[in-house]
């Protein structure tokens, strides 16, 4: 496909017509689709594992688990480290990602003690660095690259006739968690973050059923284990960030990465938490003619039911709330978001998580009032203020305490 495409632009170069034709999402999953079938040319794949693996969600609690594994040797490990990917565009990642070949087995995630493939989910969710791995096919590779805007993008998924690790030594700060049966798994969560633990790994371990009191364990699915660690943790940090005295000042912060705008205020208050999303025509979520909007709000006490925005609000609230313990603050925290139609396919939440970390480690801008706020949007954002307040709890809140009070 992407060589008649050369051959029907005279004078552009092969290479030329490749990078602008990946910019379409189909394509890009087509190209590293292809290269993922030479992957699969055998009946068994070898290599360097990133302690990675997956959980599936369908047919629960009958799932899919199993390691994902690159036919390659070596350190592996910036595959499943997200926390390195935030200056990586988006074909870099995807082709990370293709090489990444999923074993699958059928497991009941209340087995998590029972059996070979299961142990072995463990002994990789708590391997220190890459760890060797084979697996060996039972039947014929079903290949396509799963993307989804929760998890990481990876490759050709496989059943496992077996599957064998090698040359495992183990993090010792997972193992000291993992041997301790009478912590419930948010206390195990929380102890790891605070020892310097990343999010991603603590993410796979939940997944693995490392965590939690005695006959209590279980497989996670992947899906479920990336919001449930950003929102243990987070809450975990507004525990803290609560008892902390309000900025003094309008905070405003600014990014830009994978054609997502950032603009992120701390208002000065009590804790309130607000993230909007804008995704323009021909982005993942929109295939419309218009711009889409969408928002999910809580206030002091926090919100009882899953946010509308899905997973993504999760991880940004953990890194606004990483960001305010570092302040020694609290505030009312809003996100602006637009998302442009350069991001042309889902890479995970980690996006938001790392991308909304890189925004809040710039140095922010000060300003006196409201009016300099909606100033600052017009001038950074393509969406204008009006539509933001449209559909901003946060934002109405602010200009009716304004016509109360001033």
């Amino acid at each position: 496909m992407i060589q008649e495409l050369a051959v029907s632009t005279p004078g552009i170069k092969r290479s030329e017509v490749v990078y602008q034709h990946m910019r379409d999402p189909a394509l890009l999953k087509y190209y590293y689709k292809m290269k993922a079938v030479s992957l699969m040319s055998g009946n068994e794949i070898a290599g360097s594992s990133p302690t990675d693996l997956f959980v599936g969600r369908y047919n629960y609690p009958k799932v899919f688990i199993g390691p994902l594994l690159p036919p390659e040797f070596g350190d592996t490990s910036i595959l499943s480290t997200p926390e390195r990917w935030r200056y990586l565009d988006i074909e870099k990642i995807v082709e990370m990602r293709s090489k990444l070949v999923r074993g699958m087995y059928t497991a009941n995630v209340y087995d998590v003690e029972k059996g070979k493939f299961e142990e072995q989910m463990r002994d990789l969710a708590l391997a220190e660095r890459p760890a060797e791995a084979e697996v060996k096919l039972d039947k014929k590779p079903f290949v396509k690259i799963a993307v989804n805007d929760d998890v990481e993008p990876f490759g050709p998924s496989v059943v496992m006739k077996d599957f064998d690790l090698y040359n495992i030594k183990s993090d010792k700060k997972l193992e000291s968690l993992y041997g301790d049966d009478s912590a419930t798994a948010s206390t195990a969560l929380k102890e790891l973050y605070e020892r310097g633990v990343p999010v991603s790994k603590l993410q796979r371990a939940l997944s693995a059923g490392l965590f939690g009191t005695k006959n209590n364990r279980k497989f996670v699915p992947t899906r479920w284990s990336i919001t449930a660690v950003d929102d243990t943790i987070s809450k975990a940090n507004l525990s803290e960030v609560k008892y902390n005295e309000p900025v003094d000042a309008i905070h405003v912060f600014y990014n830009s990465a994978l054609d997502n705008r950032w603009l992120i205020f701390f208002f000065p208050g009590y804790w309130q938490y607000e993230s909007i999303e804008v995704w323009y025509p021909h982005t993942i979520w929109n295939d419309g003619r218009d711009v889409s909007i969408y928002s999910s709000y809580e206030g002091y006490r926090g919100r009882k039911t899953y946010a509308e925005i899905g997973g993504c609000y999760y991880a940004a609230r953990l890194a606004v709330t990483e960001k305010l313990q570092a302040m020694k603050k609290q505030a009312i925290v809003l996100i602006l978001r637009e998302t442009h139609e350069g991001y042309i396919m889902p890479v995970g939440v980690w996006n938001v998580r790392e991308h909304v970390r890189q925004t809040l480690e710039t140095k922010p801008d000060v300003l006196e009032d409201l009016s300099q706020a909606f100033d600052y949007i017009k001038s950074k954002l393509a969406i204008p203020p009006k539509e933001w307040v449209r559909n901003s709890t946060i934002l109405r809140n602010l200009l009716m305490q304004k016509r109360l009070f001033y």
